[in-house]
């Protein structure tokens, strides 16, 4: 089974993921893999790879820090894998010296088939980074476009697509079976409710 994920940038969809990873990990008795794609750059990628780290703190997940060339990951048995995410996953083929560079797409693509292969139950993360409506420099554009092209083929893969808004998941592709319940925190804080306090 192969599950894609997708949200923006603190919608919820990592907490959701691990859930659901969580959920058929424990079903089905079968090991837990996180393969951890981002590289933690500066201060604050620390703190995004700190937070990450408490998020699935206690769940049982065995970590694989993989930043390049995903195809040639090994795991030691078959089981549910998290894949977070293929942002990071994209975007170092195509910055770091040692990834695919143009051929960035076709790599990823290759990776996460592989990847599949190795795995029980495989859900993998991705961003929405297309609805910002800012321009970029032709280096941001050329990345989108290479994202944008995985995020489709993957899609097209896989046995459910769930879009994350808010911490809800909206099922856009397959059924809901083995899914976890919300229980999740809300992710908009911008607009408060009627009468909630601060």
């Amino acid at each position: 089974m192969f599950t894609l994920i997708i949200g923006g940038s603190g919608s919820g969809k990592s907490e959701y993921a691990e859930n659901t990873a969580v959920k058929l990990s424990r079903e089905s008795g079968l090991p837990l893999y996180y393969i951890a794609a981002m590289q933690p750059f500066g201060a604050e990628g620390e703190k995004r790879v700190e937070r990450h780290r408490r998020l699935r703190a206690g769940k049982g997940f065995i970590t694989i820090e993989r930043y390049v060339n995903l195809k040639e990951l090994s795991l030691p048995e078959k089981g549910v894998v998290l894949l977070e995410c293929i942002s990071n996953l994209a975007a170092n083929e195509m910055f770091e010296e040692k990834g695919a560079g143009g051929q960035t797409v076709e790599e990823v693509l290759l990776g996460v088939r592989e990847l599949r292969k190795k795995a029980r139950h495989l859900a993998a993360v991705t961003n929405d980074i297309f609805s910002d409506g800012m321009i970029y420099d032709k280096t941001t554009e050329q990345y989108q476009r290479y994202l944008g092209a995985i995020n489709r083929e993957l899609a097209a893969e896989a046995d459910r697509v769930i879009e994350v808004v808010c911490g809800i998941p909206l099922y856009i592709k397959g059924g809901r079976e083995n899914l976890p319940e919300v229980h999740q925190r809300r992710r908009c804080h911008s607009v408060r409710e009627a009468g909630e306090k601060p």
